[in-house]
């Protein structure tokens, strides 16, 4: 996924500054892709170079810390993401997670390090759904397709939390026959 069209997307909203947009890319669309703050400004510089948006540099507050950039999108940056909506989307799904990377190879390793980490992952998950069901009503404002994908969010959320209490379960309950073990990291 193209992240020149998300800033791009996230300007048809209204006009804002990098930090508010890497923050909102992160927070609201963590799930489908990883952002580092390093892509943020190289992107919105290569956006304003295109004539996709703007900067208005505004004064800083009481005259400390440097200026900040307000960026907002120009007609032509509306006519190019118009343009991407109607191309038909990449049909592959990825899901790069380095947990479940690590939970394929958790046979090699002590099943107590396994519910250790997945512990640690099921406590974030949930803090994740809290803050997700919280901001479920304030979507609804952003229009439809908007509230559909906070609502798939939530959903992805409590499928991936019930698999972990599963996996967590499964671990448990076969922690003290050795042999269950034993095969998986020979197998």
């Amino acid at each position: 996924m193209s992240l020149n069209y998300a800033v791009l997307g996230l300007l048809q909203y209204r006009d804002m500054h990098g930090y508010r947009i890497k923050e909102h890319l992160e927070n609201n669309f963590g799930h489908m892709w990883s952002v580092n703050f390093g892509q943020i400004y190289p992107i919105l510089k290569d956006l304003e170079k295109k004539g996709l948006i703007t900067m208005l540099k505004e004064a800083s507050t009481n005259n400390q810390g440097p200026q900040r950039k307000l960026y907002s999108i120009t007609d032509k940056g509306h006519e190019v993401f118009s343009q991407w909506l109607k191309e038909p989307a990449d049909r592959s799904m990825l899901l790069r997670d380095p947990f479940l990377l690590k939970f394929a190879f958790f046979g090699f390793g002590g099943p107590q390090d396994a519910l250790r980490i997945i512990d640690g992952h099921i406590a974030s998950y949930e803090a994740q759904l809290e803050r997700r069901s919280g901001n479920s009503m304030r979507w609804e404002t952003q229009g439809p397709y908007v509230k559909m994908l906070s609502d798939l969010g939530i959903e992805f959320n409590e499928m991936y939390l019930d698999w972990l209490r599963s996996a967590r379960k499964q671990i448990e309950e076969n922690i003290a026959d050795k042999n269950y073990f034993a095969s998986a990291s020979n197998g």
